[in-house]
């Protein structure tokens, strides 16, 4: 039982630590982006990239 818990933990733990690394990664892009001035740039990428994602997830629901 106990090897059982400590597969879990170090699962959870390795997760953990992907999703910390993929938040400082996408903190650093955006930093960069703002100091180099393309802040606004990125923002309507993004907000492009956001609105096709939710088109796509709306027409998967209708089928």
């Amino acid at each position: 039982m106990e090897t059982v818990l400590t597969v879990l933990l170090v699962r959870f733990a390795l997760i953990a630590a992907v999703v910390v690394a993929i938040a400082l990664v996408a903190f650093a892009v955006v930093l960069v982006l703002h100091r180099r001035g393309r802040g606004d740039q990125a923002r309507r990428v993004a907000r492009t990239a956001a609105e096709l994602a939710t088109r796509q997830i709306a027409n998967r629901r209708r089928r």
